[in-house]
């Protein structure tokens, strides 16, 4: 299967990123870039956006990149540090780069931008399966 087709298929299958409302905007083998509109009913009591919603988007643009080299991917560990508060309407782009795959384990950084300014950035640690992607 081509990795470009991977992000795609996985897209289809998952509900959750679907509600998000994630859009691909780019893919090809280790990379993808998608971006999300805050909804609101993605905000929290204090009138911004939920920090679930930053992490979610880096989150999927992060699975997306990691198994566009054709094998199940899953991530074993995350985090996020959170630099800027969103609003309702904010369109936000995550960009994930999966550079080297030498192991069954990668790392990568993923940032999350309003615009220009970064508002957060998230850290995934991702386990390789034997299991190929086919559609």
């Amino acid at each position: 299967m081509k990795a470009e087709a991977i992000p795609h298929l996985m897209l289809s299958r998952d509900p959750f990123s679907t509600w998000l409302g994630v859009e691909i905007l780019e893919c090809e083998l280790g990379r993808c870039k998608v971006g999300m509109t805050v909804r609101k009913e993605m905000l929290n009591s204090m009138g911004k956006a939920h920090g679930g919603v930053s992490y979610s988007l880096a989150d999927t643009a992060f699975g997306f990149a990691a198994n566009t080299h054709g094998k199940y991917a899953v991530s074993i560990e995350t985090s996020i540090n959170h630099i800027e508060a969103l609003e309702e309407n904010d369109y936000i782009i995550a960009e994930s780069v999966i550079e080297k795959v030498k192991t069954k384990v990668g790392f990568n950084i993923i940032e999350v931008k309003r615009g220009d300014q970064l508002i957060a950035l998230f850290k995934g640690v991702v386990f390789r399966t034997n299991k190929d992607w086919e559609e």
